[in-house]
């Protein structure tokens, strides 16, 4: 008979099967460098045997990977015992977490024989995912390089990381400074410029791609051949010391009053010390450092997936001691997981306006970066050749921000038998015209102009945003009347009438009104926006408003020559050759005459408005954050750049002005606050906009 459900014996089984997973995992991501899983996916199983220890206490194991740090160290390298543990940090997952961490420090602080109140403030750390390492330096020479292993044993590696431009072979401080033992511990990683540049070579090379910078760290690191781990230019970061025998810093390093002196101590000895960290005073402070940090954590060089919080006060420290695993002192607040495990159903391939056939994949949906993803683009076949991902795999899908969601490798050791590689098709997989991939080109075309996916996608990006910005039609509504015959080409559009929508089911008087004004409405948007919705290849906003202020109407760009377009900033070879190809073919001149008939803009944006917008904002970055009324995206940063500004995503100390609409990001109105720039609503953007005047 199966155990009741929340049972002793129930719990007693669930246990021992996430005992046995964690420790599998564990060995995976620490020895072998090869983990199967996502750190989400294995924080989720540390949770769940957490929360079953709380409530059966007496099942508790003292192995249990809750208790434990790391894994052992594995036979490739000689074992080394810490003098002072390193010790794992607890997790926290929300600012509640964080919060009740430090309400638990404040209880412990609040005895009578506890330091009495002094400096209370907290260190705010980026949690570099990297390698954790302890440097041992005796009489100022390194002597001793060792992984965290189980915290307790790790390995020697150094003669690797004597290779690493960021460890001193001898301490930077005066002689009288340097104590008998000085031990360093901080964080191995791969920047993010080397990590891709070390994946374009084995692109080139026909091999596979490495995972992620943290797990090209690790295996560079705990390369047997130093010269391995020489070739891969891998950054050390200090974050703390370990043990401290004699010299002027004293015994554990307790002379130095704080983790902020211990960092400025490092730097003076030759150590880089992260330039993000930050001395706070409260968790509101907390709260806006990782909210600024999680904004800007794709800028920076290096991976990160959190903020390590300590209190400052070594005494404090010590006195807060820890658990078997972690310090009390320290929390780590995780970043919501921009990686996480799923099943890899089929793989599909979509064909979109330009006729390129892009291959994705269907998978099992699973949250990812705050959101469900169920689709991710695999790109060309180049590329699924060599991730070699197959229907039926587990694979590793990583979603970065506001980035698209990539699948970024299979995990191998879970692949079905028989398991085959998956082969690109021959044939569009909607019209059936023979798919052709172009000399040089990685990717593969439908040349098929007539293929009804292609018109469905050509139309739909027309009516986007991004382009023609005709409301109410959307990608549904326009396979449904090129399936019905309404619509063939862009030039359509402008041929819909109210009786031709409104003996449509789903269509009334007034929605087909509705569309009909957005249609409309459409004819008078800027030169810029017709050349992107017309799918020109390789023509996007950017190239687009060049040519709009170097060609006084459409007929100029298309009569334009090699000469006239060489001259143009941002047109090359390449992009000359494709306006001339798409204005040479006769199908679309013939779209453009019936547009011009309709009466759409054929003008350009400049000579629309008489002369060029002036240019008020030369020089200043402008920061745009919410749901405007009067602009959209695109429309905001176009006014802003075309007066001569800059429209960057992110708020600096070189930030001009943040125009807030409906909405804001917290972080960006926050960081302006903190570096007191200023703030407008849209009615004072608009005044910026055409004086160049802050009101």
């Amino acid at each position: 008979m199966a155990p009741k459900r929340g049972s002793k014996t129930a719990a007693s089984k669930r246990i021992a099967e996430l005992q046995a997973v964690l420790a599998y995992h564990a060995s995976r991501y620490y020895q072998q460098d090869d983990p199967e899983i996502a750190d989400a996916d294995y924080d989720e199983f540390v949770k769940e045997l957490r929360a079953l220890e709380e409530a059966h206490p007496e099942l508790v194991a003292t192995d249990s990977p809750t208790a434990v740090v790391g894994a052992a160290p594995s036979m490739t390298f000689s074992p080394v015992r810490h003098a002072v543990a390193m010790m794992s940090l607890d997790n926290g997952f929300s600012a509640e977490e964080v919060a009740s961490w430090w309400e638990r420090a404040d209880r412990l602080l609040s005895r009578d024989d506890a330091p009495k109140a002094g400096d209370r403030s907290l260190v705010c750390e980026p949690k570099i995912d990297g390698l954790s390492l302890a440097l041992r330096y005796e009489r100022g020479q390194l002597v001793q390089a060792a992984t965290r292993g189980d915290g307790t044993v790790g390995e020697d590696v150094t003669a690797n990381a004597r290779t690493i431009v960021d460890i001193p072979s001898v301490l930077a401080l005066p002689e009288r400074e340097i104590p008998e033992v000085f031990e360093v511990r901080g964080e191995v990683y791969l920047p993010i410029s080397a990590f891709e540049e070390l994946n374009r070579r084995q692109l080139e090379a026909g091999l596979r791609l490495f995972a992620n910078p943290r797990n090209s760290a690790a295996g560079s690191l705990r390369q047997k051949d130093p010269t391995v781990t020489a070739g891969r230019p891998l950054r050390f970061f200090a974050y703390q010391l370990g043990e401290v025998r004699g010299g002027a810093v004293g015994s554990d390093g307790l002379a130095l009053p704080t983790q902020r002196a211990q960092l400025d101590l490092l730097t003076r000895a030759g150590f880089s010390v992260n330039g993000e960290i930050k001395v706070v005073d409260s968790l509101g402070e907390i709260a806006v450092f990782c909210a600024q940090l999680l904004e800007r954590r794709h800028g920076l060089d290096y991976d990160i997936d959190g903020v390590v919080i300590k209190v400052n006060d070594l005494v404090t420290q010590r006195y807060l001691g820890a658990t078997s695993h972690a310090p009390r002192w320290a929390i780590a607040y995780k970043f919501p997981p921009e990686e996480r495990n799923t099943l890899l159903h089929e793989i599909l391939v979509s064909i979109g306006r330009t006729g390129r056939a892009t291959p994705y994949a269907r998978m099992e949906p699973v949250v990812v970066a705050g959101s469900t993803v169920e689709f991710a683009s695999l790109h060309n076949a180049d590329q699924v050749g060599l991730k070699d991902v197959r229907p039926g795999d587990t694979v590793v899908l990583r979603k970065a921000g506001d980035v698209i969601p990539e699948v970024v490798a299979p995990v191998l050791s879970l692949r079905p038998k028989g398991s085959t590689p998956w082969k690109f098709p021959t044939n569009c997989p909607t019209c059936g015209a023979t798919l052709v991939r172009l000399d040089g080109e990685s990717d593969t075309y439908c040349v098929n102009i007539d293929c009804g996916a292609q018109q469905v996608q050509r139309i739909a990006y027309f009516a986007s945003r991004s382009a023609m910005d005709i409301e109410g039609l959307g990608e549904s509504r326009v396979e449904l009347f090129v399936n019905l015959g309404l619509l063939h080409d862009v030039a359509d559009v402008y041929e819909l009438t109210s009786s031709s929508l409104t003996d449509l089911e789903g269509f009334g008087e007034i929605s087909a009104g509705n569309l009909l004004a957005a249609i409309d409405l459409s004819r008078h948007r800027q030169m810029t926006r017709l050349l992107v919705g017309l799918s020109i290849r390789h023509v996007g906003p950017t190239v687009a408003q060049s040519l709009a202020k170097n060609f006084v109407d459409l007929d100029a760009v298309i009569a334009a020559t090699d000469q006239d377009l060489a001259g143009i900033d941002g047109v090359g070879p390449a992009i000359a050759k494709s306006l001339q190809a798409f204005f040479g073919a006769k199908e679309n001149l013939v779209v453009v005459e019936r547009l011009r008939k309709a009466g759409v803009e054929l003008t350009s944006d400049r000579f629309v408005e008489g002369e060029s917008a002036g240019q008020t904002l030369v020089g200043r970055s402008i920061v745009v954050t919410g749901t405007l009324l009067g602009f959209n995206r695109l429309e905001a940063e176009e006014a802003i750049t075309s007066r001569g500004g800059k429209s960057p995503g992110t708020v600096s100390a070189k930030t001009f002005a943040v125009v807030i609409g409906e909405s804001p990001g917290a972080a960006k109105v926050q960081k302006a606050e903190a570096l007191n720039i200023p703030i407008l609503d849209e009615e004072g953007f608009v005044r910026l906009l055409e004086s160049g005047e802050l009101s």
